[in-house]
């Protein structure tokens, strides 16, 4: 992890630190400690709205888009390649000196390092904890800007999705049959909670009776990707973490597709908190609906939340709920 393997790197001189000027830190996790870097000429890059809060609150000067000039740029490796790549032609350019790249082996980092030694000069690589971290200059990023995906939308035309992002490169199966088994009509406020690059959004604004939609969204790059696929005014956007947005007014209904990775290891308590926020966020009679991947056990967690909860279609892999009349949500 970055926060293991940049101490131990400062420590055996596998990288340096320059004597001045301002230090990217891009993507790390929320919980990476930087604190062998100096805070005053730290800034961190981060489009994930909890990340970036996590920072803020930790006292250190934190943007969503890199501004530079840097003299040392270290990346915190996405899992996706499209994601790495953007990531450094955004980054190298406005940089003076070394981009120190760290990541797992899951996550590709040897072969970003074997891509990297035909496009750059590389240092000294420290390997430990299932990944590296290496250090490279003169970095030729060309043909690695990020561009963005294109996927056909049921009723013709396209999306736009950002490189790396879930499901950027088709609907996901699990939200289309959320949106398949939604209502034909859905009157008032509706809240599309994880709403990534606008698809479930787009599919309840198709619905009758629909007032106006709530995207509620962590990653900062989905949320304006779905600005460019929903063309409505009854849409809007918010670049907040799901488990603690607050809406106004509180919604009539909350559609939703919850993550259940951190990373690459399954945490339902990801899914639970979704569904304790989204009670939250409805009305007394409101309703709530959910899809879930099979072997997820949500449903104690609904009974939990909400008087009245019902399995809608079940399609193979997925778990789709209707839950209504939510319990109040007492604070923790």
């Amino acid at each position: 992890m970055l926060t293991q393997r940049l101490s131990l790197a400062l420590d055996r001189k596998v990288v340096s630190l320059p004597e001045s000027g301002k230090i990217a830190v891009v993507s790390p996790d929320a919980s990476t400690d930087l604190s062998a870097l100096p805070r005053e000429r730290t800034e961190v890059v981060s489009r994930s709205h909890r990340v970036h809060r996590a920072f803020i609150e930790s006292g250190f000067h934190v943007v969503a888009v890199p501004e530079g000039p840097y003299t040392m740029a270290i990346l915190s490796l996405p899992r996706a390649k499209a994601a790495a790549r953007a990531a450094l032609a955004e980054i190298v350019p406005i940089t003076r000196g070394p981009t120190v790249i760290d990541g797992q082996k899951a996550d590709g980092v040897e072969s970003l390092q074997r891509e990297l030694g035909q496009r750059a000069a590389l240092g000294d690589v420290l390997v430990k904890a299932h990944g590296r971290l290496f250090s490279a200059t003169n970095v030729d990023c060309t043909g690695w800007n990020a561009v963005p995906d294109q996927v056909t939308r049921p009723k013709g035309g396209t999306y736009q999705t950002p490189p790396g992002a879930f499901s950027c490169d088709g609907i996901d199966p699990g939200s289309r049959a959320l949106a398949d088994a939604l209502p034909d009509r859905m009157d008032g406020h509706v809240i599309d909670l994880g709403s990534g690059w606008g698809y479930l959004a787009d599919a309840v604004l198709e619905r009758a009776g629909v007032a106006s939609v709530d995207l509620v969204e962590d990653d900062l790059a989905a949320l304006e990707a779905s600005r460019a696929n929903l063309d409505d005014v009854r849409a809007r956007f918010h670049w907040a973490n799901a488990l603690t947005f607050r809406p106004d007014p509180f919604a009539d209904h909350v559609v939703t597709n919850p993550p259940f990775h951190a990373g690459r290891s399954p945490d339902v308590t990801i899914g639970q908190g979704f569904i304790r926020a989204g009670a939250r966020m409805l009305t007394r009679k409101g309703t709530l609906w959910l899809v879930a991947n099979r072997r997820l056990p949500y449903e104690k967690t609904l009974v939990e939340f909400f008087r009245d909860v019902r399995t809608l279609g079940q399609p193979a892999e997925y778990k789709l709920f209707k839950a209504t009349q939510p319990r109040p949500v007492r604070k923790r």
